[in-house]
């Protein structure tokens, strides 16, 4: 009871990525081209699918998702990182910082769906192609893609109600340079066992699930490969392929982060700065580099002005 009637935290400091403020500089530049080009990458990937009429297949329509979760999910870090490698003292109030971690949780949780979603698209486009007309209509994925923004903010609302619950007294200093939930309850001024265990599960659960889930579609698309012909199979393994990369990219740091209670490496700021910097970047990337019919279709609205 003492702890919870002394003086609550008002605000968080952050560690950041370095003491160094040469170090800082120097990231200060590459971080900054790096959100400016996840930006316009997902934008343009955006208004591509949504001014090209042969992409509004529920493929397409599920990438146009996913860039925007992009770019939301690397805006609710990436420009306080920035801000914070030109600042001395690196601060956030403690409303904002719970906002953060809220919004981190969402779109990171959204992402997980739905590539678990694409995942499934996929498995129904290649599998059993002549119902994918019918289960995979406009209807279904709109529905899908509520349901999964719906989860990903229950699964949000659980976190952030586990960690503003715990009384924080001090000390107020994060070793991140974003709120996350880890960091974050570590600095709550009673014991957090009980609740680490709760967090982990949460988010491990969901991460370890879906990711289970994916690797038994593309298992199971690989094996009905068998069966198509030689370009039906290029095709699949190409848009599969892409698909499958995103993944990994995605769901590898998630789970390293999420699933391991009450413990911090020295490699968890590189892990993190991985899938809220680089992944929303390189994701734009594999799928325009990778996908021909995006290509042709951005050729198409060059020669229409669309971008200019």
């Amino acid at each position: 009871m003492g702890a919870l009637n002394q003086t609550r935290v008002t605000e968080f400091v952050f560690l950041g990525l370095t003491d160094n403020w040469v170090l800082e500089i120097l990231f200060f530049i590459p971080f900054t081209v790096t959100y400016v080009l996840t930006l316009l990458g997902n934008v343009i990937i955006v208004v591509t699918i949504v001014f090209s009429p042969r992409l509004h297949t529920p493929m397409y329509f599920f990438l146009s998702n996913l860039s925007f979760i992009d770019i939301c999910h690397s805006s609710v870090t990436v420009p306080k990182m920035l801000e914070g490698l030109l600042s001395e003292r690196k601060t956030i109030s403690f409303d904002s910082c719970i906002a953060q971690l809220f919004f981190l949780h969402l779109f990171a949780c959204a992402e997980i769906f739905l590539l678990t979603v694409m995942a499934y698209d996929r498995y129904v486009a290649i599998c059993i192609p002549l119902h994918y007309p019918s289960v995979m209509s406009l209807r279904v994925c709109v529905q899908l893609v509520l349901a999964l923004w719906v989860g990903g903010a229950v699964h949000s609302l659980v976190q952030t109600f586990l960690t503003i619950r715990l009384p924080y007294c001090g000390p107020n200093i994060i070793d991140s340079y974003f709120c996350d939930v880890p960091p974050v309850i570590k600095l709550a001024c009673t014991d957090t066992h009980l609740t680490g265990i709760l967090i982990v599960s949460n988010s491990g659960t969901i991460s370890l699930t879906c990711f289970l889930a994916l690797i038994t579609s593309y298992t199971v698309i690989l094996l009905s490969l068998q069966k198509q012909s030689a370009e039906g199979r290029r095709k699949a393994l190409s848009t599969c392929s892409s698909h499958f990369m995103v993944v990994a990219l995605f769901f590898g740091p998630c789970i390293f982060i999420y699933t391991r209670p009450d413990t911090s490496f020295s490699i968890d700021k590189v892990v993190s700065v991985f899938y809220t910097v680089v992944t929303p970047l390189l994701n734009p990337l594999i799928y325009t580099l990778r996908n021909e019919e995006v290509k042709n279709a951005m050729k198409q609205l060059r020669q229409r002005r669309i971008f200019s």
